[in-house]
């Protein structure tokens, strides 16, 4: 921990430019360290690549959780959260709310591609080592590009940009899903034999060895089989990952912040009942769970409500209770809900009750009595994900895989949900 936090102070700079509310990110490709060539140099690499996926987090996550109507975000300084984001006009492709988000992940994705390169050639490191040091960079560029892909969908991302003066070109969704699915093999290969022989954070507490690193890489691999309807390949991948039916829900891998000189804050964490900056539960999660429902709890109500631009809500979103806390990267309770998605799917319709009652009986529900067809189970497992991932990042991509934008909740006549982000401009140039 001494060396992680020596270097995040190191990367202060960076982090406040990335970190930054509005503006563009200059140069994405700009590494955040240089070449190597010892061990030690080499570490820092990827400590410099873990400390920059936590770049602007806070403006992707209010970028889909507005667009998947899960929150509300009033800012004094920022009518856009209120105005495009929400559908009014149209959304910018120049502005902080995609330019920031897509730079941060691409900027990641270089400091991949430069322990890639580093690690090659490096005869001061074992043949595992090497193994170990790909298969974690290749991990995190999938995961990376997963959520740059996520944000614009059917315009598509670059998925191969390792060469900054020659980038390749923008891959289309079901393209990029495949590249980036592609990834993930590449590094399950990598890490098969490795050695997990550099410094992490203990956001992979239990997963800093090979074993624990493929289990991360398969938990990904399972997400996205499911954006890729590939519903067997989720399962297999699942049954090589940290899955667990009667596991901890929130086992699994984080974002980790501090209060240590140069470190980041959690920047998704608002004081309950602030004034002035405010990240509100949508009305309808309150309205729409189950009475008794524990997950009430991740929306706690306000002393009063508050009103912005015709918005109003009375409860402050509580997932992230100090600036400290955690961000989940991939965590249990999600795989058992992609366990229960792909068993409805094959029409393996009584195992897929079995994860979901896991997930209601875990949180004060009683077991599903519901119909037992797949129509029906497809719905249940998209509410009980609605609630169990509530702000997490996820219901806005759910509800556009189904198909089911238009049930989400328009408050204000002319407010309309976006099905995707534009390309930033510099990109599209």
């Amino acid at each position: 921990m001494k060396q992680y936090k020596f270097l995040l102070h190191f990367l202060f700079t960076t982090a406040l430019l990335a970190a930054c509310q509005k503006g563009e990110i200059p140069n994405l490709n700009t590494p955040v360290a240089g070449s190597t060539t010892t061990k030690e140099q080499t570490d820092n690499l990827v400590v410099a690549l873990e400390s920059s996926m936590r770049f602007t987090l806070n403006t992707y996550f209010d970028d889909v959780s507005i667009l998947g109507r899960e929150i509300y975000r009033f800012s004094a300084s920022e009518p856009r959260y209120t105005t495009e984001l929400m559908g009014t006009g149209e959304l910018n492709n120049n502005t902080f709310y995609i330019t920031n988000p897509w730079g941060s992940r691409y900027r990641a994705v270089r400091q991949a591609n430069i322990i890639l390169d580093a690690v090659a050639n490096a005869s001061f490191l074992t043949a595992e080592q090497k193994k170990g040091y790909s298969g974690f960079a290749r991990t995190v560029m999938a995961h990376q590009l997963l959520m740059n892909l996520n944000l614009t969908y059917e315009n598509g991302i670059r998925t191969d940009v390792k060469n900054p003066n020659q980038l390749g070109p923008i891959r289309t969704n079901p393209e990029a899903l495949a590249d980036i699915a592609a990834i993930l093999e590449e590094a399950k290969a990598d890490l098969a034999g490795s050695a997990i022989d550099f410094p992490l954070s203990n956001g992979f507490t239990g997963f800093k060895d090979a074993a624990g690193m493929l289990q991360f890489n398969r938990a990904l691999a399972a997400r996205v089989a499911v954006y890729r309807q590939e519903w067997a390949a989720a399962l297999t991948a699942l049954n090589e990952s940290f899955f667990n039916l009667n596991g901890a829900f929130n086992a699994g891998v984080f974002h980790v912040f501090s209060s240590a000189s140069g470190d980041q804050l959690n920047n998704l964490f608002l004081q309950q009942n602030n004034a002035g900056e405010n990240r509100l539960a949508h009305p309808s999660y309150a309205t729409d769970i189950t009475p008794g429902d524990d997950r009430l709890g991740k929306a706690t109500l306000r002393s009063a409500p508050v009103t912005t631009d015709g918005l109003t809500s009375d409860r402050d979103v509580w997932i992230y209770t100090s600036n400290t806390a955690p961000i989940a990267i991939i965590r249990n309770e999600e795989l058992i809900l992609i366990y229960a998605e792909a068993k409805i799917q094959l029409n393996q319709l009584p195992d897929g009750i079995v994860a979901l009652n896991r997930i209601r009986l875990g949180h004060n529900l009683p077991v599903y009595v519901g119909a037992v067809t797949q129509a029906a189970l497809v719905t249940e497992m998209l509410r009980q994900r609605r609630f169990s991932l509530f702000a997490e990042g996820h219901r806005w991509i759910d509800m556009r895989r189904y198909g089911r934008l238009a049930e989400l909740p328009n408050t204000r006549p002319g407010d309309k949900v976006w099905d995707k982000f534009p390309v930033p401009l510099t990109e599209a140039n």
